[in-house]
């Protein structure tokens, strides 16, 4: 099968030739675009919005599910401020409170997803959070449950703009690296990655007839069993932070790999739910340095923009 023969594209083709709106569809579908995190490699997922956005095919979308980075790229898009969260990847003033390694002699997290989210986005680039609670595709961002490991969707425990900055805090709060768990609707969380990096099945869960993935990395990085010593440090951080993930973190590889099946076998035969993925080119595997690399991030959102611009841009409407 094709990539413009894949049941994904075919109904995004005729969502944008209807020109029908999120809400008011009566085609009997549920489409889910899945956002990948990644740290760095976010920025990648950001210009794949960015394009996916100048296409018109943002509002093809039902539901936008996102981890860590990807659910801060999706919140974006759905505040309206795309190209604003985008240009923010290779932005000094804000990388720079992204990662900031001297924060561990002060006791503090060198990732504060809390800091990011409170002061760089409310106070500094302000993300028009009440745009994102208002818009009629619904923002799905996922995270860990702390004490029993669970992928969980946060869309249920959104219900207003402190909520939703909670919702942002946990998806990205990082062991180890981030601070400790976040309290959200009675629940402790931390980042999605520990659970579900691609988190698919909760646009399954939600019933998504079809799902557009964004991957960050290229289809030649496969899941790898985790090192030894990592084994052994963040085993200890989890026990003490967030006790009901250490099982579930150690099998990560297993189930990974799983996943990874699963996506595929359905994208090969386009079988309901049809699942369709956009990745970076195979080129485009550690070309990001870390947070302080602006140049590699900059080329990574328009290696990302391209990326969607190559798949589906010359796709004309059913």
């Amino acid at each position: 099968m094709t990539f413009s023969e894949h049941p994904v594209v075919d109904v995004l083709r005729a969502r944008r030739s209807a020109q029908s709106s999120p809400g008011e569809r009566r085609d009997g579908h549920r489409v889910a675009f899945v956002v990948e995190g990644g740290g760095p490699r976010g920025a990648y997922s950001a210009g794949m919005l960015t394009a996916l956005k100048a296409l018109g095919l943002i509002d093809a979308a039902d539901a936008l599910f996102g981890v860590s980075a990807g659910a801060f790229n999706a919140a974006w898009v759905l505040a309206g401020q795309s190209a604003l969260g985008a240009s923010l990847w290779s932005d000094p003033a804000v990388t720079s409170q992204t990662f900031r390694g001297r924060n561990v002699l002060r006791g503090r997290p060198i990732v504060d997803s809390t800091h990011l989210v409170r002061t760089v986005y409310t106070r500094q680039v302000r993300m028009n959070f009440q745009a994102v609670l208002d818009h009629p595709i619904s923002f799905h961002p996922v995270a860990t449950d702390a004490d029993t490991g669970e992928s969980v969707d946060l869309c249920p425990l959104v219900s207003d703009v402190e909520s939703l900055k909670l919702a942002l805090e946990a998806t990205s709060t990082l062991p180890l690296l981030g601070g400790p768990p976040v309290k959200l609707g009675g629940r402790r969380f931390v980042d999605a990655g520990v659970s579900e990096p691609v988190p698919v099945h909760r646009a399954l869960q939600w019933q998504a007839t079809h799902v557009l993935v964004l991957r960050t990395n290229p289809a030649t990085v496969r899941p790898e069993p985790i090192p030894r010593h990592q084994r052994w440090f963040m085993r200890a951080w989890l026990q003490r932070r967030a006790p009901g993930t250490v099982d579930t973190w150690l099998a990560r590889y297993e189930r990974e790999t799983a996943d990874e099946d699963v996506i595929e076998r359905h994208e090969a035969n386009g079988a309901c739910p049809a699942i369709l993925q956009i990745r970076p080119p195979d080129g485009a595997a550690g070309g990001i340095r870390g947070f302080r690399d602006l140049a590699g991030m900059r080329a990574a959102v328009d290696i990302g923009h391209r990326a969607v611009l190559n798949a589906v841009g010359s796709l004309p409407d059913s």
